[in-house]
């Protein structure tokens, strides 16, 4: 397995390019199954998940071509789809579960492996499955996959309101895409309003759907009898643009975000303001400037639903919490096993204690370089935000959970003066 290894006590100063949201090109890979026109993606991420995503797709049946960096993939569903998707490229992707809506919606059955992923706790998929019930999918559960189709003598799902009992990014991405081809209207409630939403929607908008609402708690479909291709630029990923946001505040500088959008990091953007940190949005991007983490003031959080603080920010503002000035509290509300990257932290030299789901950070702390272990894909981030601003060397050891959601960043973070390297 690759190794990152971090020398730290560098500013950051430069320009990166953010990349494309990892959590909306994967639903809009999905998304490409409900149509046998092609649809073409641009801005796609290079990471591990989206080759995860295109395995599975080709093993469909599906045609997946690459155009080069800027051009993006190209998705041609054309033809007979095999809808199954199998343990083997299942088990490590828990965005896999997307394929089942659209599948069921094309094909009137799907057979999808319960999905895996990063384990930083239960994320059951109950919320699909009794939404696509609610739409009229008949569905069991045997042998750890999920079987689903439509009752006999149906071509279609039909339209439903559906509560969701919770607000779940992926059932609101799941069951917006079969009710696309539904007959009559869906009405989800209770949807989940993140930007990653917004640009799948903006996406089967474009594939001629019918769709109102998004960015919103209710969503209403109206179901059309067959979509078709489309182009599409993938939104920018926030969650790269905050991880870099808190990079150059620990580690002090000033560097420029292309592509990033300030309006979808609001919560983050806040609380950086808050601890001294001077950011301006830009047409082109964010431009940001840190004294250095030693400089700043801590600041707590609790992590809630967008347009909230995101869950997948908490573990990179945490590094940040751990050298800033004063004491703070981390709350996490979404995942109740979010806080493995705390022990590791420690063993940086941070001073974290935890009490259910709050850590209490004690800040000022100098840090110092040590072999740490990733756990999940934004304890990964954190570790590399601690590892910028502390004395020595850290190496940070099962970074392919690194791999799985951001693009290149030691090399991304080496263009900002970082001394970080690879080491497989």
């Amino acid at each position: 397995m690759d190794q990152l290894r971090i020398r730290g006590g560098r500013p950051l100063a430069g320009e990166v390019v953010i990349s494309g949201a990892k959590n909306a090109a994967l639903p809009q890979l999905c998304a490409a199954l409900l149509t046998e026109q092609p649809v073409q993606l641009r801005n796609v991420p290079r990471l591990r998940d989206v080759a995860t995503m295109r395995a599975l797709l080709q093993r469909m049946g599906v045609r997946v071509e690459a155009h080069g960096v800027r051009e993006g993939l190209t998705v041609h569903a054309a033809g007979a789809i095999d809808p199954v998707a199998p343990y083997e490229l299942v088990k490590t992707m828990r965005a896999s579960i997307l394929v089942l809506g659209p599948l069921l919606a094309r094909c009137g059955r799907a057979r999808v492996s319960l999905p895996g992923g990063c384990a930083i706790g239960a994320r059951p998929v109950d919320q699909h499955i009794r939404g696509l019930q609610a739409m009229g999918a008949q569905i069991t559960i045997e042998h750890g996959d999920i079987e689903a189709r439509l009752p006999s003598g149906r071509s279609r799902l039909r339209g439903a309101r559906i509560t969701t009992d919770m607000v779940t990014v992926t059932g609101t991405e799941n069951l917006l895409m079969a009710a696309t081809l539904a007959e009559g209207e869906t009405v989800l409630e209770n949807a989940a309003q993140e930007p990653e939403v917004v640009d799948l929607a903006e996406l089967l908008i474009a594939m001629g759907a019918r769709i109102e609402g998004h960015g919103t708690s209710r969503i209403h479909v109206q179901g059309v009898e067959a979509l078709h291709g489309a182009e599409h630029h993938v939104v920018a990923d926030r969650i790269e643009a905050g991880t870099f946001l808190c990079a150059v505040a620990a580690a002090g500088g000033q560097a420029l975000l292309r592509r990033a959008r300030a309006d979808h990091l609001d919560a983050v953007i806040d609380k950086l303001l808050a601890a001294g940190v001077q950011i301006e949005p830009r047409d082109d991007g964010i431009a940001v400037a840190s004294p250095g983490g030693a400089q700043l003031s801590a600041q707590s959080f609790r992590t809630t639903e967008y347009p909230g603080f995101p869950t997948d920010m908490q573990a990179q503002f945490m590094a940040l919490n751990c050298v800033a000035q004063g004491p703070s509290a981390v709350t996490e509300t979404i995942f109740e096993n979010r806080f493995m990257h705390v022990q590791e932290l420690v063993r940086l030299g941070a001073r974290i204690r935890i009490d259910g789901r709050t850590a209490f950070v004690e800040g000022g702390q100098r840090l110092s370089g040590a072999a740490v272990m990733a756990t999940d894909l934004r304890a990964s981030a954190s570790l590399v935000i601690a590892g910028l601003v502390a004395d020595g060397d850290t190496v940070v050891d099962r970074i392919y959970h690194l791999d799985r959601g951001y693009d290149q960043m030691e090399v991304k973070l080496r263009a900002l003066g970082a001394d970080i390297e690879r080491l497989p």
